[in-house]
């Protein structure tokens, strides 16, 4: 019986250590023992994030002002008086 319980710990301890290699705990182990690397992925992520999402908003409102000045065009009453003050503004600002 005593052969059996240690034949069963150290599979037991094996499916642990493969769980602990399928999880990457030997990597994240690492970079917390290096925090200049901690500290330079942190900093190149949140420059890709940043610049991701200055792409994203200028093309979010280049379609928006695209969208606008469309509607303005179809001279709709009202709508295309305050859509067209909108455009005109934003126009001068980027001159």
């Amino acid at each position: 019986m005593d052969e059996q319980a240690h034949k069963a710990s150290a599979d037991s301890m094996r499916a642990f250590a493969m769980s602990l290699e399928r999880a990457k705990l030997a990597d994240y182990v690492e970079l917390m023992n290096n925090p200049w690397r901690l500290i330079w992925l942190n900093f190149l992520a949140g420059l890709a994030r940043g610049v991701g999402i200055a792409i994203g908003g200028s093309l979010l409102v280049g379609l928006l002002l695209y969208l606008l000045s469309q509607i303005a065009i179809l001279n709709l009453p009202l709508i295309s008086d305050v859509i067209a003050e909108i455009v005109r503004l934003v126009q001068m600002q980027l001159r």
